[in-house]
Order: C-alpha cells, then sequence, then structure tokens
C-alpha cells in the first residue's frame, strides 16, 4: 500500500535507484497503490551512466509493497520492500531496463505484465 510521496526502490537496471511517487493512476480520488498499480513517480537517486536522469518524470508499475496483499485463493503475500519497475508507456508495458532484480508478484501476469514476468529472477 503506497500513497503519494512514498519513496520506492527501482528493481530494473535503467539507472534509477530510488524514486517518490506523485501520481497514482485510476481516478482523481485514489489515494493507495497496490502490486500492478501505475504510477507516476521522479526519480530521487540515478547512475550518472544510466538510461534515467536524476529529477526525471517516470511512469512505473508497482511489483512490490511491504503491506501484505490477498489473493483470490485467500493466502498473502509480502516483501521486504517497495519496489516499482519504470515501464515505457502505459499501452505496451515494457519495461526500459533489461533486467529485474528480486523476486515479483505473480498477479502481474494477469495485469498484462508478460515481459517484466519473463525477465524475473523469481516469481512469487
Amino acid at each position: 500500500m503506497l500513497q503519494l510521496r512514498s519513496i520506492v526502490n527501482i528493481a530494473d537496471n535503467s539507472g534509477a535507484k530510488t524514486a517518490s511517487i506523485i501520481r497514482i493512476y485510476g481516478g482523481s480520488k485514489r489515494n493507495y497503490g497496490y502490486i500492478g498499480d501505475l504510477v507516476q513517480a521522479v526519480v530521487k537517486i540515478a547512475d550518472p551512466l544510466g538510461v534515467v536522469k536524476k529529477h526525471e518524470v517516470v511512469k512505473a508499475v508497482i511489483v512490490r509493497t511491504r503491506k501484505e496483499a490477498g489473493r483470490k485463493d485467500g493466502s498473502y503475500i509480502r516483501f521486504d520492500d517497495n519496489a516499482v519497475v519504470i515501464i515505457d508507456n502505459e499501452k505496451d508495458k515494457n519495461p526500459r531496463g533489461t533486467r529485474i532484480f528480486g523476486p515479483i508478484a505473480r498477479d502481474l501476469k494477469e495485469l498484462g505484465f508478460t515481459k517484466i514476468i519473463s525477465m524475473a529472477q523469481e516469481v512469487y
């Protein structure tokens, strides 16, 4: 469960390290974002040689949250950190990086982020 101004880790190799959420897509009064939600974020810390630069506004998808998320089968999943993957745009949902780091929730596959799932090392 992430909200505005939440600091999140970046789980890909696009060059960004951390970002701050400035918008959660899905309605004008949307307060919280969960796994699979699209967000708009500002890059706070980035590598100088990366594709994404500091202070750049990017679109991203939430892939990990510390707050547990319930699934349809009744189980819950929780991660150690809050993380997002930077994507090109909302339509293709392709990541800007070429590698995905850390575990990723399998709930993203149902939402159409199959490229992120196929690039991930661990899927839970």
